[in-house]
């Protein structure tokens, strides 16, 4: 299945080390497809997270195979290796590049909240609010830190309605999610399942 190139599209991109990808992720990209104007999703399997240890990151091949088998059946989700392909270690480097290839798609750059809390130690993270619209899901437990985040303080007046779908081009600006949550975590399913977390689809 190959990724919408087209213009005049919404491309919801969501980043990570997928390590492993598992139901959570979906949880949040059906979510995006359905209820935020977007019209496909590509989860971003990073090489590696430069704020993440090596130690106990597996394989970058064995991630991005587990992430295609997670969304298999799923025509609006695509598993992308362009970071690889690109040569890029920070996210800005990659949004900015592939705003640059995909002249006329209109990028959101979707992460949990966790990912808010600490946006701040991200390289250019500055760079990425003005790049792109975010949009943040809530996730358990860090629902008040990420909104006590240095991020979510600069960014709060620049939040818009969630059901506003014309919204997608604008930017500076912040969606904050509230939705059902779901409790997977690539580091849970990793110290309960080990070695057989990229061999059982988790629950």
């Amino acid at each position: 299945m190959k990724p919408i190139y087209t213009k005049n599209r919404v491309i919801g991109l969501l980043g990570g080390s997928f390590n492993p990808a598992h139901l959570g992720h979906l949880h949040i990209s059906k979510y995006a497809l359905n209820a935020l104007g977007i019209d496909e999703v590509w989860w971003l399997v990073s090489p590696q997270n430069p704020l993440k240890p090596v130690g106990g990151m597996a394989d970058y091949k064995e991630r991005s195979q587990f992430a295609k088998k997670i969304t298999k059946g799923n025509k609006r989700i695509f598993v992308s290796d362009i970071e690889q392909k690109m040569n890029t270690r920070y996210t800005y480097e990659t949004l900015d590049k592939l705003q640059k290839l995909y002249t006329g798609t209109s990028f959101v750059w979707m992460m949990g909240a966790d990912n808010l809390a600490t946006f701040h130690h991200w390289q250019q993270w500055q760079s990425i609010l003005k790049l792109m619209p975010v949009v943040v899901f809530d996730r358990s437990p860090y629902s008040f830190t990420s909104l006590s985040s240095k991020t979510y303080q600069r960014m709060r007046r620049f939040l818009l309605n969630n059901g506003n779908y014309s919204c997608n081009n604008i930017t500076p600006s912040l969606r904050f999610i509230h939705l059902k949550r779901d409790n997977n975590s690539s580091t849970n399913i990793r110290k309960k399942l080990g070695n057989k977390a990229f061999t059982i689809t988790n629950t």
